[in-house]
């Protein structure tokens, strides 16, 4: 699949974009195309240096060339052109050239910091954003993000990698601002599009094969006519009322039918052009604008700062759905722009991956295992031999802090006092907060199988709870506590599967499905800036 859109990225990359990533057109047919000329005989290259005499000199050296072409010109400034006389320009005589322009950018975490960042007038988010986790001393996994938020009209979006900061922050109202967060799903459509783009909302003008491949390319080939259709909730412009429409979504924009399903040209009514206007998610559209479901995404017109009454509201039914609608729009607004936001960080890691290699640290290769049994120490080069007596070096660390708790004098960093509180330490652990803020998180972060966290139990105060995402659809899985021979275990499927701690349990179904619908893999992260 790499290989044929890498084919049709490169068959792109010989047009010109124009500023909303679709590709420049040739003539239109039955235009009038000049020819061009016929050539001298004698071409000069463009890389081949020509050398120019100026007239004067070119007098002085042959007089014979003093003809009618070559008129003599006197010299208006005669002090100027001697051996002895000062240049024309000294040094400092001219203004210094325009410095790069700067302006501070102010961006939230998720807990409400911030941060002032000074940033040039031309960089994109990605750049941003890179900046941001290197100060903020985060792994850079190509899946930070930031987001456009309006809270005064419950919008908000993920910026596209390649767009400009303080071109987008011009358009912002003062109540608005930008949010450094983690957004796993932002290109999980060119991994699996099959479960972004469900075969009867997608409609094309040519017949498909229905491949994965054939699909991202109908999208990202500018002469193909891919459309989305069915029905949307939409929210009449200037009213509150919601009308239920066949809605159709093509590239020159979206439209609507009067006459039920019909997509006949005069039974066509267009809703909004995603030319000069951005797609956003709803916060709160129940609440704000009465949206009839919680899946609502806009359509705001980049001149719209303040104005709720322009802005075009929609909902779908179901979260998968209104995913589908959102990804088209970024699609056929931004074409193979996209792609190639996706394959950049994937082609830094690829030239990175050889110069990369793990290696163990230096106190690691320093470390040997030692044998104090007898008179004199020894060094145990046998790996075998030195296992076995690492696994009995810590039967008898347990042996001893067992000792010690009965006691009474248990020790700070006994197994059962620590295993209770060490999770607290790990950045996907969220501590005391409902199902409900849970969700939202989930979320906000993407909606892809394998993202996770973990909380404290609301019902039950010795347990924790993990929250799961899978097929866009969020779960909650109890983790209880469990006592074997006088110790604490945790277990999610009734103690057939127990771990001393929390840490154990993630690392465990991060590599094993186990009683869950899929395997960890992202973990909700909040940053503090």
């Amino acid at each position: 699949m790499d290989a044929s859109l890498e084919s049709l990225c490169a068959a792109s990359e010989t047009a010109p974009l124009l500023h909303n990533g679709q590709h420049s057109r040739g003539p239109a047919p039955g235009a009038r195309v000049l020819q061009p000329q016929a050539a001298p005989r004698q071409r000069v290259q463009r890389s081949q240096p020509v050398r120019i005499l100026a007239v004067r000199r070119l007098q002085e050296e042959d007089p014979h060339l003093r003809t009618s072409s070559l008129p003599a010109i006197p010299n208006p400034f005669p002090e100027l052109c001697g051996p002895g006389s000062p240049p024309a320009l000294t040094p400092g005589s001219l203004p210094p050239g325009p410095a790069a322009a700067k302006q501070d950018v102010k961006v939230f975490s998720e807990d409400g910091t911030s941060k002032v960042v000074e940033i040039l007038a031309d960089m994109t988010a990605r750049d941003l954003c890179q900046l941001l986790v290197y100060r903020s001393h985060c792994v850079d996994d190509n899946s930070w993000t930031l987001v456009e938020h309006h809270p005064h009209l419950g919008l908000e979006r993920c910026l596209e990698d390649h767009e400009l900061v303080v071109q987008v922050e011009s358009t912002m109202a003062s109540e608005s601002k930008f949010l450094f967060r983690k957004n796993y799903a932002k290109y999980e459509f060119f991994k699996n599009p099959m479960n972004f783009f469900p075969e009867q909302m997608v409609t094309w003008c040519q017949q498909s094969n229905g491949s994965h491949t054939q699909l991202l390319q109908n999208f990202l080939n500018s002469s193909s006519c891919p459309e989305i259709q069915g029905f949307l909730h939409v929210k009449e412009l200037g009213r509150k009322s919601w009308k239920k429409l066949y809605v159709c979504l093509r590239r020159s924009g979206l439209y609507c039918s009067t006459k039920g399903a019909s997509k006949e040209p005069r039974h066509l009514q267009l809703l909004a052009e995603l030319e000069d206007s951005s797609i956003f998610s709803l916060i709160a559209g129940r609440k704000q604008y009465g949206a009839p479901t919680d899946y609502g995404f806009c359509i705001k017109p980049n001149r719209v700062r303040n104005e709720a009454k322009e802005l075009r509201l929609l909902c779908a039914e179901d979260e998968q759905s209104r995913t589908c609608w959102v990804t088209a729009c970024r699609l056929l607004k931004y074409g193979m722009l996209l792609y190639q936001n996706y394959r950049i960080p994937q082609q830094r890691k690829a030239m990175l991956s050889s110069f990369s290699t793990p290696v163990r640290s230096v106190s690691e290769n320093s470390l040997v295992a030692m044998d104090f049994s007898g008179q004199t120490g020894r060094v145990i080069e046998n790996p075998a031999e030195a296992q076995s007596a690492a696994l009995e070096e810590g039967h008898a660390w347990r042996k001893r802090s067992t000792r010690m708790n009965i006691l009474g004098s248990q020790s700070p960093l006994h197994p059962s006092a620590l295993s209770t509180v060490i999770h607290r330490t790990q950045h996907w652990f969220h501590g005391r907060i409902s199902r409900e803020e849970s969700h939202r998180i989930i979320k906000q972060q993407g909606l892809v199988d394998g993202l996770f966290l973990l909380r404290d139990s609301q019902s039950n105060p010795k347990a924790f709870v993990l929250t799961l995402c899978h097929h866009q659809k969020i779960k909650n899985f109890q983790i209880l506590p469990c006592e074997d021979d006088g110790q604490t275990f945790f277990s999610l499927d009734d103690g057939n599967t127990k771990f001393s701690d929390l840490i154990q349990l993630v690392d465990f179904y991060q590599l094993n499905k186990g009683v869950l619908p899929c395997r960890l893999k992202h973990h909700c992260i909040r940053v503090a800036l």
